[in-house]
């Protein structure tokens, strides 16, 4: 009886080892996976942030496209305020002829 309760001890033990040896093998398989899933989902993301530098560097080379096209309108802008105020003395001279055209027209009717 002995040697059947020691069999029976000794297969149950096998057992609980096996058992537990699975459910660590199944741990390690799920810590695994998960680690695999990491992995993958990091080449992922790099690849987003490579396509988002991309996208970046050619926002910068377009800015600076941009920023030399708009330095070849300063001269046009220049031309244009020397122009806006040579039309503004000649509104003022305009005025000021019409005032003594007035005046004129007013002896002349006198």
């Amino acid at each position: 009886m002995a040697d059947a309760h020691g069999d029976d001890l000794a297969e149950s033990l096998q057992s609980l080892f096996t058992n537990v040896s699975s459910m660590v093998k199944s741990e390690l398989q799920g810590t695994n996976n998960q680690m695999d899933l990491l992995e993958k989902m990091n080449v992922r993301v790099a690849a987003e942030y490579d396509d988002l530098g991309d996208v970046a560097a050619g926002l910068r080379v377009f800015a600076e496209q941009m920023k030399l096209k708009s330095g070849g309108f300063d001269e046009f802008v220049g031309q244009m305020d020397a122009i806006e105020k040579q039309v503004s003395e000649f509104e003022a001279v305009v005025s000021v002829l019409d005032r003594y055209v007035s005046v004129l027209e007013s002896k002349l009717r006198a």
